[in-house]
């Protein structure tokens, strides 16, 4: 009488850690955005849907604290891209954010991208960052970029 229950309880543990095994596999990679081009430019993001103007040179690239400009990109339907863009930036190690953008307007189609909008962003330190856009509050899509340690 007792195998039937012991084989029940074995079958619940091994399909209970079958699932949590799966849920590992949604977590976020920390990898950087692959680069893309439109419009003549190279970007950083994910094609059709977000960028921003980038090519991993030295003019370009992140280091901690250095002001740069950077020229966002979004694609999408004409609704979901109307309001207030912002991005907001967190840090692998850090469960803290910071907000890079706020209330940015957005400024139409540009480089092949349905709206556009200009930026002046520095992060604060090395590392893996996850930049996370919304439109009107909606996040629009992330952007995973590396912060180079100082030269």
């Amino acid at each position: 009488m007792k195998r039937p229950h012991l084989f029940v309880l074995s079958l619940i543990v091994i399909y209970g850690s079958i699932l949590f095994g799966c849920s590992n596999e949604t977590e976020t990679k920390w990898e950087e955005s692959a680069l893309f081009e439109s419009g003549g430019y190279q970007m950083i993001g994910e094609k059709g849907r977000i960028g921003f103007i980038y090519d991993d040179n030295e003019v370009t690239r992140f280091y901690p604290n250095k002001e740069q400009k950077y020229m966002w990109h979004l694609w999408g339907d004409p609704k979901e891209l109307k309001g207030e863009f912002k991005v907001i930036a967190t840090h692998e190690d850090n469960v803290e954010s910071i907000t890079l953008l706020d209330r940015h307007t957005l400024g139409g189609s540009n480089n092949g991208a349905d709206q556009h909008a200009p930026s002046v962003m520095s992060l604060p330190e090395s590392g893996m960052w996850k930049l996370d856009a919304y439109v009107d509050d909606r996040l629009h899509g992330s952007v995973f970029v590396k912060v180079h340690e100082k030269e």
